[in-house]
């Protein structure tokens, strides 16, 4: 039986808005890859160590993002983050990226591509670091 999964975003809502969203990334298949829960703990295994490095690298990355409570679970991530006001910081350039960095803005854009600073670039991006 195949699930049918509905978008939980509003339509026509600029996802590059400053604020703080919840955020869910769940594994392919729901796959338990992160690790497991042992006693009531989670212990991550080194996919899990590595969804934690890159998550915890998103605001060198993005700098108008700050991170705030999250959680690896094995087969998903729940994390909080917070979109500043750019004010220039687009102007920053992105330098010694190790797994991913933003993506730039340019003049004709691919279509459905997602653009810098948006919450679907900051995901795209660490799933790219995580994978």
């Amino acid at each position: 039986m195949k699930k049918n999964r509905q978008s939980t975003r509003l339509t026509g809502f600029d996802y590059s808005n400053p604020g703080f969203y919840f955020l869910t990334i769940c594994t392919f298949q729901r796959e338990h890859l992160f690790g497991r829960i042992s006693s009531g703990s989670m212990d991550l295994n080194i996919a899990g160590k590595t969804a934690t490095e890159c998550w915890l690298e998103i605001p060198k990355h993005f700098p108008h993002v700050i991170l705030h409570e999250y959680v690896v679970m094995p087969n998903h991530i729940h994390g909080i983050i917070e979109l500043m006001p750019l004010n220039g910081i687009e102007k920053i350039p992105s330098v010694g990226a190790k797994n991913f960095s933003p993506l730039r803005r340019e003049s004709n854009p691919v279509p459905f591509a997602s653009p810098s600073k948006t919450i679907g670039s900051i995901i795209r991006g660490f799933k790219i670091g995580v994978t």
